[in-house]
């Protein structure tokens, strides 16, 4: 698909034209591009079927970007893109990953120091020759060392979100094939970890020549590592590798729970064979020669007197002890999840309208949807103020009418995501807070307050009694930014007394909470919800991202609070 190929292009455009000031062109690229990389169709066969028209009808596509798209559809470039990248020649994409660069900061580097890429910031970061500049200091160039530290700490990752899209695609193709009998995605990728370095298939095939073959020839290959008669490795387009393994049969289980790792969860999984008397290896369970397991994973698992554990929990962080003694937890799946309460609409800049969200919501067979659109102090954000916020009341209230009277099970709340400010108020008024069914708040600025303060910050804002619950808490960005500091089992303790609910954010570059704090949070007895953060309605599917972080957090239905149906849930947020 080549949504995200232009999607991409698109994000560079809105990165290059805020670099010149321009006022609104940027933000309809950028709009642009959530809708192309969210699209469930592909943007080919799209224009295959209706031409430039069918193009138009996109939400966010107007006549110059659907010209664009088709320019690159016919030729694989952007004309414009490329004048736009001549004009001012940097790697705009990698320096702006680095926390506190944007479009701006990145011109003022390249016109004063002749700064292009990352390898050139870090040098005159280290030569001292960034702090002397105009809106420059020693804080500045210090917190860009530090995000370049993190960027190489982050290097060959890359993020579930992206990947998992293009594995699945992958997956499909090879499932077709009449001589795939069996086929499953192992590895890090299997155990939904938040960062995959890349991707194995396991298959059953009795042609595996003929795999090999299709495998090798897939769109988007840019290296083939290696093709032989049963394993094949290539490099994707996107930067990925991809591992294809034929097995037999008899050792596909085995092999599976093998290459799925991880590496410290299959020692001691041997270890544990070893003191029966046994040994395992990717080919079986073996007594002496005697193959004794090896079909199924779970075959294995029983054989070495324990159930059978789901990948997201094979870290060795306790599933093996709990999986002896039969006291693994009944993990949560997405048939749980009962509504999502984070979500932005074209009220706060979103993509689409509240009542195009609602029509996803009801295919996904929520019961509530709560749109939490951004407030006032986030003005790039077209923020709400207490007026609009009154003023989206009145449409939510149409909307809600409009399904009673279709007889649809899902109703829409009007909650907002607020903001925490630096002394822990709100930049909402209470009076208007209190009209809302929920109020979210969340860290959007001075991300660099010492640990204590920080921690006060948050615990102030909730004992305001009109917040229930905390987004993002650790305001961490997956391969851009590390969390800000906080004393976490103190926000805890908070959290728990203040009945304040912690969000798992399903947003692929956020997945915060983290799996180990999502587990010291159960621990703690804190009640947590998973949301999607959707800012395009398609993302409202980002929830299995959620769902599979909660999984690695060994959270069981229970713990999370939009598994509850509605009335349960009001009950609980007026008890504040």
């Amino acid at each position: 698909m080549k949504n995200q190929e232009i999607a991409n292009i698109f994000y560079e455009i809105a990165d290059f034209l805020e670099m010149e000031g321009a006022q609104f062109k940027p933000y309809a690229y950028q709009k642009a591009a959530i809708t192309l990389e969210t699209l469930e169709k592909d943007i080919q066969d799209i224009y295959k079927q209706g031409g430039r028209l069918a193009l138009l009808k996109i939400p966010g596509v107007g006549g110059s970007i659907a010209e664009k798209i088709e320019e690159y559809l016919k030729t694989g470039k952007i004309k414009y893109y490329l004048e736009l990248k001549k004009k001012t020649p940097v790697n705009i994409k990698e320096l702006i990953e680095v926390e506190g660069l944007g479009p701006k900061r990145v011109k003022v580097l390249y016109q004063k120091l002749g700064i292009r890429n990352l390898k050139d910031l870090e040098k005159a970061a280290r030569a001292h020759k960034i702090c002397p500049l105009f809106g420059f200091d020693e804080k500045t160039e210090k917190n860009i060392l530090e995000g370049i530290a993190f960027l190489k700490r982050s290097k060959g990752r890359f993020l579930l979100g992206e990947i998992l899209p293009r594995v699945k695609e992958v997956y499909q193709k090879l499932k077709s094939l009449k001589e795939v009998e069996k086929i499953d995605p192992a590895g890090s990728l299997r155990r939904m970890r938040e960062t995959i370095g890349d991707v194995d298939f396991l298959v059953i095939s009795k042609n595996p020549e003929k795999v090999m073959d299709f495998f090798v020839s897939l769109p988007g290959i840019v290296k083939i590592w290696g093709k032989g008669p049963t394993k094949s490795s290539v490099r994707m387009k996107e930067g990925f590798d991809m591992d294809i393994r034929v097995v037999s049969t008899k050792s596909y289980g085995s092999a599976l729970q093998y290459f799925t790792g991880s590496k410290e969860h299959n020692i001691a999984i041997r270890k544990i064979a070893m003191d029966r008397g046994l040994k395992l290896s990717e080919y079986g369970l073996f007594r002496g020669p005697r193959m004794i397991a090896g079909k199924t994973e779970e075959e294995i698992y029983k054989a070495l007197g324990m159930d059978w554990i789901p990948p997201e929990l094979r870290e060795d962080q306790g599933e093996i002890e709990a999986a002896l003694e039969r006291k693994l937890p009944q993990l949560i799946d997405f048939k749980d999840i009962k509504g999502d309460f984070h979500c932005h609409s074209e009220w706060d800049g979103g993509a689409n309208t509240i009542e195009e969200i609602a029509e996803v919501a009801e295919k996904l067979g929520y019961q509530y949807l709560g749109i939490a659109d951004h407030t006032k102090f986030l003005r790039i954000e077209y923020g709400l103020d207490e007026k609009k916020l009154a003023l989206q009341k009145k449409e939510i209230d149409k909307i809600n009418l409009k399904l009673k009277n279709q007889n649809s099970k899902l109703q829409v709340l009007q909650g907002c995501e607020a903001n925490i400010l630096n002394d822990g108020s709100i930049d909402i008024k209470d009076e208007a807070l209190k009209k809302l069914d929920y109020v979210i708040a969340g860290i959007h600025s001075n991300l660099k307050m010492e640990k204590e303060k920080m921690t006060e910050r948050i615990i102030r804002a909730m004992k305001n009694p009109h917040l229930n619950i905390i987004s993002h808490l650790t305001g961490r960005i997956l391969k851009r930014r590390d969390e800000y500091q906080i004393d976490f089992e103190k926000i805890l303790r908070a959290a728990k007394e203040f009945k304040v609910i912690l969000e798992i954010n399903s947003y692929p570059e956020r997945l915060d909470l983290n799996d180990q704090n999502i587990r010291r949070a159960k621990e703690a007895g804190a009640k947590m919800i998973i949301n999607s953060d959707a800012h395009h309605k398609d993302q409202l599917r980002f929830i299995e991202f959620g769902i599979a972080q909660a999984r690695r957090g060994w959270i069981e239905k229970k713990d999370i609070i939009n598994t509850q149906p509605l009335e349960k849930l009001l009950i609980f947020f007026s008890q504040r």
